[in-house]
Parts: C-alpha cells; sequence; structure tokens
C-alpha cells in the first residue's frame, strides 16, 4: 500500500529524514540502483561504517527502510509505502553532481565486480531486487 496521504506525524519524519545529505545520497541509490548491502553503500558514498550504519538506522526508524538477511549479506530497501514520494523528491535534485557522481561510482566499482551484489548469487539477488 502506497502512502497517497499522510499525517503531520509521518510528514516531519520524512522531511527530517529528507533533510540530512548523507541520508539524501542513499536514498537517492536505493531509488536508482534498486536494493543494495551496507558495504556498498559504504563503497560507493565512501563512508565509513559508523557514518553508514548511523544513516541507515535513521532510515529505517523512520519508517523509509526495510531489510532482509541473505546468507550473510543484510540487504536493504525502500519500503513500497513511501516510494513515491521519496522518488518524487528525489526527481527534483537528481541531477546534483554529487548525486550523478555517486551513481558513477556505482558503476565503475559494479563493472569492476567490487560490489557485494555481485558476490551473491544471481537468483538470490533477483528475488531481492523483486521484493
Amino acid at each position: 500500500m502506497r502512502l497517497t496521504r499522510f499525517n503531520l506525524s509521518i510528514g516531519t519524519q520524512l522531511m527530517k529524514a529528507l533533510g540530512d545529505e548523507a541520508r539524501l545520497r542513499v536514498l537517492n541509490l536505493l531509488i536508482n540502483k534498486g536494493a543494495m548491502t551496507i558495504s556498498d553503500l559504504e563503497h560507493i558514498l565512501d563512508f565509513s561504517q559508523t557514518k553508514t550504519s548511523r544513516h541507515i538506522t535513521y532510515l529505517k526508524n523512520s519508517g523509509m527502510l526495510s531489510s532482509v538477511k541473505l546468507d550473510q549479506w543484510v540487504i536493504y530497501f525502500i519500503k513500497d509505502e513511501v516510494y513515491d514520494v521519496i522518488s518524487q523528491f528525489i526527481d527534483f535534485i537528481e541531477k546534483d553532481q554529487q548525486l550523478e557522481k555517486d551513481i558513477e561510482t556505482y558503476e565503475i566499482l559494479g563493472t569492476n565486480r567490487e560490489l557485494a551484489q555481485n558476490k551473491i548469487p544471481a537468483h538470490k539477488w533477483k528475488k531481492i531486487k523483486n521484493t
């Protein structure tokens, strides 16, 4: 069920979550490239494990992200309910140089097979991507 309207409390949570550059960078990657592991986000964004975990936790607590455990990986993705709202917001800022650089880094690391998603068996990854 996607959100079509939300109350003040949910709106405040969403706006606070969208009010941080690091969280916007995470959301941009998840919107544009789909589910990812925390290690992939660390590599792409060049964040420490602590910083990445802190922002992922904030986004999960705000109701924007969910996760699924697959073998030794935890895969994060945007919840269906808020996908449209986040996607529309990201559309307004997608031409930002930093966000474009993050997408470029994703493509390079993916091509070089440096991302964890390249190490997850294809049939399992496909199931996660379709979540």
